[in-house]
């Protein structure tokens, strides 16, 4: 007889026993565990039982620590520095066994733990630990803490730029060991500047150095960079560099690699993936890998011992962020370099403003070649202005100048030829019709526009100009700055019918071209490196980039041109670069001379002249005109402080992504700028945090967007 059997013969028997034995399991199971929802009941932690979080709750009135109760079983988790849940907005009626319950739940990051709290009332319990892993350290908090008041931000907002997403899989895989320091690199390409070697032996005997490098053109400085980051490695320290994008950063992550081999440094990137990336970022984190190569988010790296600071190319727009609270890649690697007291290397091939002021200021010293080895580098450069423009045949009927047409026919001759032609929305602004000086206001200095092609008035404070005229020759008639022709590209495929004609841009970017016959179009940044470098570049329709109705135009051009022009062979290898703008323009001058740390200078001093950034620290608010006018009454502003403004802002540009400042669709956007003198922009950003704070707090309708040091004014 089988044991069913049995059973069926007595229905009854043994049913009160197991009934009695569930009863006792699921009392035991309730007893000594508490809901994971509020840990009601639940005993806490005997030692450092109040654990302080910063919820993840982006708004300024918000921008503030709270405390929680650590739940006996999760005290061994509940270190500083991890990912944890909490309930958030219950309020303090809904009090259960001395444990405040409801709210929703939210991340947060557990920043400290304390015996008790300041807070008087029943405190909520902490819901449970995301993962024991510490991904929030004293450096990071600090310099996010910093970030946050200079750009008048939430420390909320810094931290999820600073902090990478959680990735489980990658998060339970171990980091390898570190490796032992590597020997100092010798000076190599660095003994072509004269303080190159010099900064080297600084960086490997442990020293501080801060420099403004400007680079010579040419393909060496991935490797200069990685030799930099090589005798920083060989002190016991960490270095972290920031590049513009993936290409930069593939680059410098080939001469690192080839410099010191595998496993010595991570690379950051976006195209990484969010699994390899968090995974290389946790490496870092772990203090297995002391090196980062890097873009924009890369500027919180977490490096341990940290002993420099780089960014390559501060002036490339990709550094500035375009998230809340918006920071930059200079200025926090910046604090980094101050509070962390390591050394500081900011390069380019171009001289922003920013830079210039550094090296004035002597925060930094400069980091350059000598003339000899500037000739040896960089290509001959040729222009092609107005007058020569209107005397040749050729460009009235080819839509391109003789010059070029020679430069290019002579440059296929023994390699590639780059042709840079400025993308779509270059909008001209308005100068001299003599002298192409920028028409600007009397009253603020900002650019003049005419909207209805009549009436003037300014792009800053919305002033209306009756009566404008040059300042530097006394011409009162205006022109629009832009010359030259769109389909240039199309012209230099016709013209040359057996060369093949490769396109880079905005849809389809190519990384690297071959050392053979071949036009190469691209738009400005997009230019591909060619194997052995170019044999000739054009730069046209220069107007379009100079005429741009930005602050930065010239300074903004320079740098693309120069970008370009570097990677043309040297002069001494026949390398000839022709710009199509007028000769007689600053951006232009310093582009023949290759001097832009010249142009930067000259920048650097008319600004501080007209109380420009960086000089002074200005804030752009931009919002509703309701909106914007009742922040601007309620804002305490530094006594300091001028209001520009507020002037229309334009909505977003047809076929292109809406941007943080831009206005949204089928709404009217103000826009006001804030400017006060040098020392006062933390009493501005200030002023600002708290007046946002104190509406978003009230709920004050509309809110505006503010960004402090903002990229784009006008």
């Amino acid at each position: 007889m089988s044991s069913d059997n049995e059973r069926s013969e007595d229905p009854a028997g043994g049913a009160p026993e197991q009934l009695a034995l569930i009863r006792e399991t699921v009392r035991k199971a309730n007893v000594p565990r508490a809901k994971p929802r509020t840990w009601r009941g639940a005993a806490l932690a005997k030692e450092l039982p109040v654990a302080r979080v910063l919820v993840n709750k982006g708004v300024l009135h918000l921008d503030q620590y709270f405390d929680y109760a650590v739940p006996e079983e999760l005290d061994a988790d509940a270190q500083p520095g991890v990912r944890v849940r909490v309930r958030f907005g219950a309020g303090g009626r809904n009090v259960r066994g001395g444990r405040r319950e409801g709210g929703g739940l939210i991340d947060g990051f557990l920043v400290e733990r304390l015996a008790e709290s300041d807070y008087t009332g029943a405190l909520a319990a902490l819901a449970y630990v995301v993962s024991p892993e510490p991904v929030l350290g004293p450096e990071l908090l600090a310099l996010s803490r910093a970030v946050a008041d200079r750009y008048a931000g939430s420390l909320a907002d810094v931290l999820q730029l600073a902090v990478p997403p959680r990735n489980g899989r990658a998060e339970s895989k171990p980091s390898p060991e570190p490796l032992p320091p590597p020997p100092a690199p010798s000076a190599g390409s660095w003994e072509r500047y004269a303080q190159g070697p010099a900064f080297l032996r600084a960086l490997a005997e442990g020293g501080a150095p801060r420099a403004v490098w400007t680079a010579l053109p040419g393909p060496h400085w991935p490797q200069e960079i990685a030799g930099a980051m090589a005798a920083t490695l060989a002190s016991g320290r960490g270095a972290l560099v920031v590049v513009p994008d993936g290409r930069t950063a593939g680059r410098v992550d080939a001469a690192l690699t080839e410099l010191l081999g595998e496993g010595r440094h991570a690379l950051l990137t976006a195209d990484s993936g969010p699994e390899k990336r968090y995974r290389e970022w946790l490496a870092v984190r772990r203090g297995s890998v002391r090196a980062v190569v890097g873009t924009r988010a890369a500027m919180f790296a977490p490096v341990a011992d940290l002993g420099l600071v780089a960014v390559w190319d501060d002036g490339d727009s990709s550094h500035s962020d375009d998230n809340a609270p918006f920071p930059h890649v200079r200025e926090v690697l910046e604090l980094r370099a101050a509070h962390g007291r390591c050394a500081f290397l900011l390069g380019g091939t171009n001289c922003t403003v920013e830079a210039a002021q550094l090296v004035e200021s002597g925060w930094a010293l400069p980091l350059r070649a000598d003339r000899e080895q500037l000739r040896i580098a960089a290509p001959l450069v040729r222009t092609v202005g107005d007058g020569e423009l209107a005397r040749d045949g050729a460009a009235r009927a080819a839509r391109l100048p003789s010059l070029a047409w020679q430069t290019v026919r002579d440059g296929l001759r023994s390699g590639p030829v780059l042709v840079q032609v400025p993308r779509r929305g270059y909008a001209p602004r308005l100068a001299c019709e003599r002298c192409r000086e920028p028409a600007r206001c009397r009253h603020c200095a900002g650019p003049l526009q005419a909207p209805d092609q009549r009436d003037l008035d300014c792009a800053w404070c919305g002033r209306a100009e009756t009566s404008w005229h040059c300042v530097a020759c006394g011409s009162n008639r205006l022109r629009a700055q832009i010359v030259g022709a769109r389909r240039t590209a199309e012209e230099l495929g016709r013209a040359f019918p057996a060369v093949p004609v490769r396109t880079s841009g905005r849809d389809h970017i190519l990384d690297s071209v071959p050392d053979a016959p071949a036009l190469v179009v691209s738009t400005p940044g997009a230019e591909p490196v060619a194997e052995g470098g170019y044999a000739a570049a054009l730069l046209l329709d220069g107007w379009a980039m100079v005429g741009r109705p930005d602050l930065r135009a010239g300074e903004e051009a320079l740098r693309r041109w120069t970008a370009a022009a570097s990677l043309v062979r040297g002069q001494p290898e026949g390398g000839t670069v022709v710009i199509v703008a007028e000769p007689t323009l600053r951006p232009v001058q310093a582009l023949v001379r290759w001097d832009p740390v010249g142009h930067a200078r000259r920048e650097l001093a008319e600004r501080a002249e007209l109380g420009f950034p960086p000089v002074s620290r200005m804030a752009s608010v931009t919002g509703s005109p309701e909106a914007l006018a009742a922040f601007l009454t309620v804002a305490e502003l530094p006594p300091e402080a001028e209001v520009l403004g507020p002037v229309p802002v334009p909505g977003a540009e047809p076929g292109r992504p809406r941007r943080p400042w831009d206005a949204p669709p089928g709404e009217s956007w103000e826009r006001a700028l804030l400017r006060v003198p040098p020392g006062n922009g933390a009493a501005l950003a200030a002023a600002l945090k708290a007046a946002q704070a104190a509406r978003m707090s009230r709920g004050g309708g509309a809110q505006v967007r503010i960004r402090v040091d903002p990229p784009d004014i006008g």
